[in-house]
């Protein structure tokens, strides 16, 4: 990437857009070479036996290969003007292995010769045997079984890059517009759409060939009162997903009281940006909150988040073992509370599951990136912990024999270790709206959208903000309010879970950017949810000083 380019995805990072991470060693390239085909999957699969021949014969007694071609564009607008269009390329071979019971890993860029990669087989063999010299306890790996060769594509049903650019411009432009005409002061929209082409063999026998597409649209709104200087923002409540170009189609979302809530199967960017600038400007003239205890509804587009910090992050067991620390530290979720088979890590309500295979999430694949075949699992039944999220080298550890299927690389370049999977809290099995859930509310706040956040070390206690607050009084919607965040344990939170909306109000959130390890990487992840309700949460007004 040029220099130019990076200053331009700077800029959106600043402006408040979150950006995906570009994979390593990426390249610009033109819009049409991102339509390129990439290898055929035969050369593929010659590239892939060359490094796993070349493992053996030095010694390794596990081998796998990933080759991966990763695509992707970004088309970044502000008010009436294109900052930028960037398309980006990366491809190359990761070949990882054990040697003398312990791990290496080695990789090769814009590799297409089968010497090429064999020399990085070697290369992770070498590393895994001086790596075996400080080994205290050599690799325990669960069995799997291989499946031949097999295939993977994302369901989409309109090929983002298919799209002419002009088309996704002119979109970005008019809903630029559209806010402005409602009144907005400034306005950054972006479009971002990413196609992984990955290829996986091992010497289990598997060779899986998947194709992942995934898009986020994202803008922020931001008004401004011209008589004191002060400014309110409203950022865009799409979420990222596992889908084609259709996912921005124009499709009706739900209403309570004039708030727009979260878009289901497809995003409505015109609708979505003209509520955002209209609520921005209402955002200036909002009650500050009063602090104390109230009753949250917190819809799907704000509780992913919470949901990401105090649930997908301790429920990884690397996290739970101390193996990993970095981005927010471990986890409070330890292994006795989970032998326990008491721990009430939620109220009876509260039903949390990982599940790799949900058709449109960010997570979905077929197979993860050590060969095992994804599927959904429970983590907390029924308030209860029940299990955690665990790879080949660690589920032993729980006394599971197989893995969960979690397993993930950002890159070529980068090895794979344990990622989170899209985890969700389950709808509820009663029918519920979110306006009755409303009715029953005497003193709450309904918050919507994801905000600032802070969480400890443990993933214990946090601090949560969002986009949109209105009070609720007597069943009632009484307005706007402004300065919220709310205050809360993992523990005490989840407890205080009372109920939850049924399978219609149910939507996704996510991110493409959830960091972990050192050195970092990211991964796309999504996470489900209807509305929910918590009792007796506290509520502090952040624009107060203490």
């Amino acid at each position: 990437m040029n220099r130019r380019d990076f200053n331009q995805l700077l800029g959106m990072g600043a402006a408040g857009i979150i950006m995906p991470t570009l994979p390593a060693f990426s390249r610009t390239v033109s819009p049409e070479a991102l339509l390129e085909p990439g290898l055929d999957v035969a050369v593929k699969k010659r590239l892939a036996d060359a490094a796993l021949n070349a493992a053996k014969a030095k010694g390794a007694t596990y081998a796998d290969v990933r080759i991966g071609r990763y695509l992707n564009q970004f088309v970044l607008t502000r008010e009436n003007k294109v900052q930028g269009i960037i398309n980006s390329e990366s491809y190359g071979v990761g070949v990882r292995v054990i040697a003398n019971g312990c791990w290496g890993f080695a990789s090769v860029g814009d590799a297409r010769d089968e010497t090429v990669v064999a020399k990085a087989a070697e290369q992770a063999v070498a590393i895994a045997k001086a790596n075996a010299r400080l080994l205290t306890e050599p690799v325990q790996l669960a069995p799997q079984k291989g499946y031949g060769e097999v295939s993977w594509k994302a369901p989409i049903k309109r090929n983002a890059f298919e799209v002419p650019v002009k088309e996704k411009v002119d979109l970005l432009l008019e809903a630029n517009a559209a806010a402005m005409k409602n009144g907005a002061n400034f306005v950054n929209n972006v479009l971002f759409q990413i196609n992984e082409q990955k290829y996986f063999a091992s010497t289990d026998g598997t060779y899986a060939d998947q194709d992942i597409h995934r898009i986020g649209p994202s803008f922020t709104v931001t008004a401004v009162d011209p008589q004191n200087g002060k400014f309110a923002t409203r950022n865009s409540l799409s979420a990222p997903m596992g889908m084609g170009y259709e996912y921005l189609q124009t499709n009706p979302s739900d209403k309570l009281t004039g708030v727009t809530t979260r878009y289901n199967k497809g995003y409505d960017m015109l609708e979505d940006i003209t509520a955002a600038a209209k609520q921005a400007k209402e955002k200036l003239t909002a009650k500050s909150v009063e602090a104390g205890k109230y009753d949250l509804v917190l819809d799907p587009s704000h509780l992913w988040l919470t949901i990401h910090e105090s649930v997908g992050h301790p429920l990884e067991l690397d996290r739970v073992l101390g193996y990993e620390a970095n981005y927010a530290g471990t986890s409070f979720a330890t292994l006795d509370k989970w032998q326990a088979k008491n721990f009430n890590y939620g109220s009876k309500e509260v039903n949390l599951v990982a599940d790799k295979t949900q058709v449109g999430s960010l997570g979905a694949v077929g197979w993860d990136d050590e060969g095992v075949k994804t599927k959904k699992w429970d983590l907390v039944k029924d308030g209860i912990l029940v299990n955690y999220q665990a790879i080949r080298d660690q589920v032993h550890i729980i006394g599971e024999k197989e893995s969960q299927g979690c397993c993930y690389a950002d890159n070529w370049s980068s090895v794979q270790f344990q990622r989170m999977a899209n985890v969700s809290l389950e709808a509820g099995k009663t029918p519920l709206s979110v306006q009755n859930m409303i009715k029953d509310v005497k003193k709450g706040i309904y918050i919507i959208g994801d905000g600032s956040f802070s969480i400890d070390q443990q993933r214990y206690n946090f601090q949560f903000g969002g986009q949109l607050f209105y009070e609720i009084k007597d069943g009632q919607i009484a307005g706007m309010l402004k300065d919220v965040a709310y205050q809360a344990n993992t523990r005490e939170f989840w407890n205080s879970c009372v109920a939850v909306c049924d399978q219609s109000d149910y939507r996704l959130g996510g991110a493409f950017n959830d960091g972990k390890g050192q050195p970092a990487q990211s991964s796309a992840v999504s996470h489900g949810s209807a509305t929910a309700r918590f009792n007796g949460v506290n509520v502090i007004n952040t624009a107060r000083k203490i």
